[in-house]
C-alpha cells in the first residue's frame, strides 16, 4: 500500500465566515488532526473571529501546526488568501482586515489592490485563488516575489483536468508556483445540506430557489490524504507543507502591551500605583488605616507589582477618575470588590476589610491572567464615558469586546423553515438542520461595555470593525477570546440605579459616604417588601423573599442579592437556608474544611466562590482547576462542559470520607449554578447599592422618587406607580406647570414637583426652553408650535396660565393662529365647564402616564363592590387558604426562566398592590384575559407565608369596559 502523502490544508473557512462555513472552527481543528493533516489555516473572509477558537482547539492536538490567515475578496473579483508567517504579517494582515472592515458598513468589508500592496515586505503569504486571469497573477507576482502561489482548487467538477492544465499555463507565464488547496467550508461531507441551508438564509431565499449559488457538491470538506493523492499531483501536496512551514506564528506569541501615558514622568506604574492607593487609604480612613487594611494592601501591592499588573488598574482608575471629576455616578462590582486597592482608588465602594473575601479570587498567580474589573455608570451618561476613552486613546487603541450572536432554537427553526420553503420539506429534516444550526455565531455584536486598549495599534493585534451604533468600534474576538489569551477589558457599563442614586444625592446635599451604615429603620422597611423603586429588591420574587430572609445586616443583604437567582433555586439551597436561618433545621458540617467555606451561610453553598472552595477543600481540585470549574459553570448552558467535572468532583469526595449523597448533592448545587451563580464579590457590590436606594427610599422618599422619574426608562416600575408608592409613603407630589417646572422633576418645599419630561409629546429642547424662560404672563409668551402646545394643555400645565384643561385647549388654539405684538395681552375666556373628574383621569393617564386625582378604580368602587370584588388592602386582612375575589390595573406581568412556566401578575387599586400566581395550564387556557385586560378580576385562593400574600388564580375576568378610554399601560415581561 501506498504511504500516504503528508499535506496543509491552506483555505478554510469556519462558521465564523458568517453563513458561509458549515462548521466550527473546533471541529475543523480535530478533523484535520484525525486525518493526519500537518497543518491546518483557518481563513475566514476578512476576519480572525474564528482565530482564538481554533488556538484553543489546536493546543489540544499533537502533531498539527495551526496557521491563521484570511480570504479576501477585492472590489474587482480577485480572490487572495493570506496567511501569517511571523508576528509581522500577522499584524499586517489584522491592520488590513481592519482597513476593510472599517471602510464598510456593519458586516461588510471594502479592499483594493493598492490596500493589499500595504502588505508587501511584511512576510505575509499570498495565495491567489478562485479563477484568476492573467492579469491578476501578473500583478501578485510583481507585488509579492518569493511570497506568493496560485492556490489549485480542484473539486471533482467535469473540467477539473482542463483547469489544472490551464493553472499550470498561467504558472508558466506569471512565475507563480502552484500549490494545491481545497476551499475548505465543512470539516465533513454530511455537512453539505446545512452549508446548502446556509447559503439560502445568506441570500434570504428557499434552498431551491438558490440555483448555481449553492456548490454541485460535497467536496469543500477536509478530505482523506488518499483521496487527495488521486487529485492532486504529488509536487502541488509538498508544496503545501513547503508553505506551512514558512508560517511559524501562534496566538500564544502575542504580547499585550498595556497603554503607558498614565505615570507621570519620573515615576514607574509601580510607583504610581503606590502612591495613589496612598492617597485614597488616608482619603478613606482620615483617622488612620485600620492595621488589617494596611495589612491586605500590602499583599495585594506586592502580587500586583509581581504579576506587573500595575496599568491595568492604573487604566481603570484614570476611567473612574474622569467619571468622578464630571460628576458621573460610577461603582465597581464583580471581584473588584475583593480588592482594598480597588477601594482605595474609589473603584468600588465596598470596604473588602468587611467581607474577608480573598484577593486571589481577584488576581491569582496561578491563573496568570488579568483580572476582570467591572465598572458601573450612570446609564443615561454612559456614552460620555466611552466617548472619553475614545479620545484619550484614539480609535487605533481601543474599541469594545465582540459578543458572538448565535443561533438559539427559535431563530434556529426560523431562518432553516424560510431556507427549506417549510411545509415542502419534511418536517424531520427541518428540525435536524435546526438542531445543527443551534450554536452557530450569526454575525457579531458588540460587548455590552468591554473595553480593549492598547499601547500600539490595537489593529495590529486583533481586527477593529464598525459596529451598529455610530461612533462604535468593536474588535472581532469575544470576551472569552480575550479571557483566553490573557488580554485586557475594561468592563464599562451602565446601571440605571446610579443615575437615579446620583441624582437623589444631589437633591438631599449628599455623597454616597455620607449614608448612615447599619440603619435599622431600612432594614425594617425591607423586611417588610416595602421596596418598590429600591435596586435588586424590587421584583416579586426578591419581596416575597425578604419578610421570609428578615435581613438585618449588610451581609443579610449580600446573601439576598445572591439567593433569589436561577442558581441557588434550582440547586435546591433555598428552602435549607431559610429553615435554618429560622432555627427550624440544624446545621451540620460533614468536616471542619467544609465548615470554613460555608459557616457563614449556614452550610449552603450560595456563592459562587463557595463552590469553587468546596472543590479544592473537599476534591482536592487545585486552585487552576477550581477555576477551570468556575468558567464551565458560566458556560454550562450553552456547551454543556460541566459533566467534564462530575467523575472528578465525586470521586474526589467519596475519597476524602465524604459520602456519596454529600458528593451527589453538591453536584445538583453546582448544575444549579451553571443556570446562573452569583459571586459573593458581585453581591456585595450590589448590596451596596440595595443599601443606598433602601436608605433614600426610607428618609429621602420625595428626592428618591424624583430621581427615579428623571431616571426612566429604569427598573420594574412605571412613573405611575412609583407616584402611587411615594404617595402611599406620605409625599405630596405636584402636577407639571409651565410656570413652575423644570424638565426634570425637582423638590418643591419638601413636596415633588412634576417636570415637564412627564408630558407625553413635548420634545425635550421645547422643556427645557420653557424651564429656562420663566416665568409666563400667557399662553401667547411661549412661543411654541401647534404639537408642544397641545401636549401642554391636554397634560393640564397650562393651569396657570389658562384654568383646566378645556380653557386650556381653547388658549392654546388661540396662540397656535397667531401670537400678538404684545404676548403679554390676554383674551377673555369663554365659560366652558370644567372636565367631570373621570374625564380627568383619563387625560391625566393619557398625557402623563398617571394621575394625581383619585385612583381610577376608588370611582368605580361601587360597581365593583357589587361585583364582591375586594380591594387589596382587604386582601390582605384575609386568612390562609380562603378564596376571594379581586380586580386592579394591571401594571406588571413577569414570567421567570426557573418558575416552571408560572406568569405572576401586579394589580393596582386605590390601596395597594395584589400579587397574583397564573400558573401554566389556567395562563393557556386564558390566555386572552391574562394578556389582554386591563382591568384584570381574580378569583382564587389566598396563600400566605406571614407577611407575604400571594391570590393563586382560578379564574380570570375581563373587567376592562368598565375603565373607557383610559389608557393603564403595564410592564410586561422586560
Amino acid at each position: 500500500m501506498a504511504c500516504l502523502p503528508d499535506y496543509a490544508e491552506l483555505h478554510c473557512l469556519s462558521n465564523f465566515s458568517f453563513l458561509r462555513g458549515a462548521s466550527h472552527a473546533e471541529e475543523l481543528v480535530e478533523r484535520a488532526a484525525a486525518l493526519g493533516y500537518s497543518a491546518l489555516a483557518i481563513t475566514d473572509e476578512c476576519s480572525l473571529a474564528g482565530a482564538v477558537r481554533a488556538h484553543q482547539a489546536a493546543k489540544e492536538q499533537k502533531g498539527l501546526k495551526l496557521i491563521l490567515g484570511t480570504e479576501i475578496r477585492l472590489h474587482d473579483g480577485m480572490k487572495l488568501v493570506l496567511l501569517a508567517a511571523d508576528r509581522r504579517s500577522y499584524g499586517a494582515i489584522s491592520s488590513l482586515i481592519t482597513t476593510g472592515r472599517r471602510r464598510g458598513k456593519k458586516g461588510s468589508y471594502s479592499l483594493s489592490r493598492q490596500d493589499v500592496e500595504s502588505l508587501g515586505g511584511t512576510g505575509a503569504l499570498i495565495l491567489l485563488a478562485g479563477s484568476p486571469g492573467e492579469d491578476e497573477a501578473r500583478w501578485t507576482a510583481e507585488r509579492f516575489p518569493g511570497d506568493a502561489w496560485i492556490a489549485v482548487e480542484l473539486h471533482c467538477g467535469p473540467n477539473d483536468r482542463a483547469r489544472l492544465d490551464s493553472l499550470k499555463e498561467l504558472s508558466r507565464r506569471s512565475g507563480l508556483p502552484l500549490v494545491a488547496a481545497g476551499d475548505v467550508h465543512m470539516h465533513l461531507r454530511s455537512r453539505r445540506r446545512l452549508q446548502d441551508l446556509l447559503t439560502a438564509i445568506r441570500l434570504r431565499r428557499p434552498v431551491n430557489e438558490c440555483g448555481h449559488h449553492l456548490y454541485p457538491n460535497a467536496e469543500r470538506h477536509l478530505r482523506l490524504r488518499m483521496r487527495l493523492a488521486q487529485l492532486y499531483p504529488p509536487e502541488l501536496l509538498a508544496e503545501t507543507l513547503t508553505i506551512a512551514e514558512r508560517c511559524d506564528f501562534s496566538l500564544e506569541s502575542l504580547r499585550y502591551e498595556y497603554p503607558e501615558e498614565l505615570v507621570p514622568e519620573g515615576e514607574t506604574p509601580t510607583s504610581w500605583l503606590r502612591q495613589l492607593t496612598a492617597e485614597g487609604l488616608r482619603e478613606r480612613f482620615p483617622a488612620g488605616v485600620p492595621a488589617k487594611v494596611a495589612g491586605l494592601v500590602g499583599h495585594e501591592l506586592a502580587l500586583i507589582a509581581e504579576l506587573r499588573y500595575e496599568p491595568f488598574f492604573l487604566t481603570v482608575h484614570d476611567v473612574v477618575r474622569y467619571a468622578r471629576q464630571n460628576g458621573i455616578l460610577c461603582q465597581g462590582r464583580g471581584s473588584a470588590a475583593n480588592s482594598v486597592v480597588c477601594y482605595a482608588l474609589g473603584i468600588t465602594e465596598v470596604d473588602p476589610a468587611r467581607m474577608n473575601m480573598l484577593f486571589e479570587r481577584f488576581v491569582s498567580k496561578e491563573r496568570d491572567e488579568p483580572p476582570d474589573i467591572d465598572v458601573d455608570f450612570e446609564h443615561q451618561r454612559r456614552e460620555e464615558v466611552i466617548q472619553y476613552v475614545y479620545r484619550k486613546y484614539t480609535r487605533s487603541r481601543a474599541a469594545l469586546a465582540a459578543t458572538v450572536i448565535c443561533y438559539r432554537a427559535k431563530s434556529a427553526l426560523r431562518d432553516v423553515g424560510k431556507a427549506l420553503g417549510f411545509p415542502i420539506e419534511p418536517t424531520s429534516q427541518w428540525f435536524e438542520l435546526a438542531q445543527r444550526l443551534r450554536g452557530f455565531p450569526r454575525h457579531l455584536s458588540q460587548h455590552v461595555g468591554g473595553f480593549v486598549i492598547s499601547r500600539g495599534p490595537l489593529a495590529e493585534l486583533v481586527p477593529v470593525e464598525n459596529a451598529a451604533m455610530p461612533e462604535r468600534t468593536v474588535i472581532q474576538w469575544d470576551k472569552d477570546d480575550l479571557e483566553a489569551l490573557g488580554l485586557l477589558k475594561v468592563d464599562v457599563l451602565a446601571l440605571g440605579m446610579l443615575s437615579a442614586i446620583r441624582r437623589a444625592l444631589h437633591f438631599v446635599g449628599m455623597k454616597m459616604q455620607d449614608v448612615p451604615v447599619e440603619d435599622p429603620a431600612v432594614y425594617a422597611m425591607i423586611q417588610k417588601a416595602d421596596t418598590v423603586g429600591v435596586f435588586q429588591i424590587e421584583s416579586r420574587a426578591q419581596m416575597s423573599m425578604l419578610p421570609r430572609l428578615r435581613p438585618e445586616n449588610f451581609y443579610d443583604l449580600v446573601i439576598e442579592v445572591a439567593i433569589v437567582r436561577p442558581g441557588p433555586i434550582q440547586g435546591g439551597m433555598v428552602h435549607p437556608y431559610l429553615r435554618r436561618r429560622r432555627g427550624a433545621e440544624p446545621v451540620a458540617y460533614p468536616s471542619l474544611e467544609v465548615k470554613k467555606v460555608l459557616e457563614r451561610t449556614l452550610g449552603v453553598p450560595i456563592f459562587q466562590e463557595q463552590v469553587m472552595q468546596l472543590a479544592v477543600v473537599a476534591a482536592d481540585f487545585t486552585p487552576g482547576e477550581a477555576d477551570r470549574l468556575r468558567r464551565s459553570m458560566a458556560a454550562w448552558r450553552r456547551s454543556g462542559s460541566l459533566q467534564q467535572f462530575e467523575d472528578k468532583l465525586k470521586s474526589g469526595m467519596t475519597r476524602n470520607g465524604y459520602s456519596q449523597e454529600f458528593a451527589d448533592a453538591i453536584y445538583r448545587q453546582i448544575l444549579g449554578f451553571g443556570e446562573y451563580g452569583f459571586p459573593e464579590s458581585h453581591s456585595a457590590s450590589f448590596a451596596l447599592l440595595v443599601y443606598v436606594s433602601s436608605w433614600l427610599k426610607c428618609h429621602r422618599p420625595a428626592a428618591f422618587c424624583a430621581a427615579l422619574l428623571n431616571s426612566q426608562p429604569m427598573g420594574f416600575y412605571s412613573p405611575s406607580q412609583l407616584v402611587q408608592d411615594a404617595r402611599r409613603h406620605g409625599v405630596e407630589v405636584r402636577p407639571p406647570d409651565v410656570n413652575l417646572s423644570d424638565w426634570d422633576c425637582t423638590l418643591e418645599n419638601g413636596a415633588l414637583r412634576l417636570g415637564l419630561r412627564m408630558v407625553k409629546g413635548l420634545s425635550e429642547e421645547a422643556g427645557k426652553r420653557l424651564a429656562a424662560g420663566r416665568p409666563y404672563a400667557s399662553v401667547y409668551a411661549l412661543e411654541l408650535n401647534r404639537k408642544d402646545l397641545r401636549c401642554l394643555a391636554a397634560a393640564g400645565a397650562l393651569r396657570s396660565l389658562a384654568g383646566h384643561r378645556r380653557l386650556a385647549h381653547w388658549s392654546a388654539a388661540g396662540a397656535e393662529r397667531r401670537a400678538p405684538l404684545d404676548a403679554s395681552a390676554t383674551e377673555p375666556l369663554p365659560a366652558l365647564e370644567p372636565p367631570r373628574e373621570g374625564e380627568d383621569i383619563v387625560a391625566d393617564y393619557a398625557s402623563l402616564g398617571l394621575t394625581l386625582g383619585r385612583h381610577p378604580l376608588a370611582l368605580l368602587r361601587s360597581r365593583l363592590g357589587k361585583l364582591r370584588l375586594l380591594t387589596a388592602g382587604e386582601l390582605r386582612l384575609r386568612p390562609h387558604g380562603g378564596t376571594a375575589r379581586v380586580a386592579g390595573l394591571v401594571t406588571c406581568r413577569q414570567r421567570p426562566d426557573t418558575a416552571s412556566g408560572v406568569i405572576f401578575v401586579t394589580l393596582e387599586d386605590e390601596t395597594g398592590c395584589i400579587n397574583v400566581v397564573v400558573w401554566h395550564r389556567l395562563a393557556e387556557r386564558q390566555r386572552g384575559e391574562l394578556l389582554g385586560a386591563r382591568l384584570l378580576g381574580v378569583q382564587g385562593v389566598i396563600e400566605r407565608d406571614g407577611e407575604v400574600v400571594h391570590l393563586v388564580a382560578r379564574r380570570l375576568f375581563d373587567h376592562s369596559a368598565l375603565l373607557g378610554p383610559l389608557a393603564a399601560a403595564s410592564r410586561d415581561f422586560h
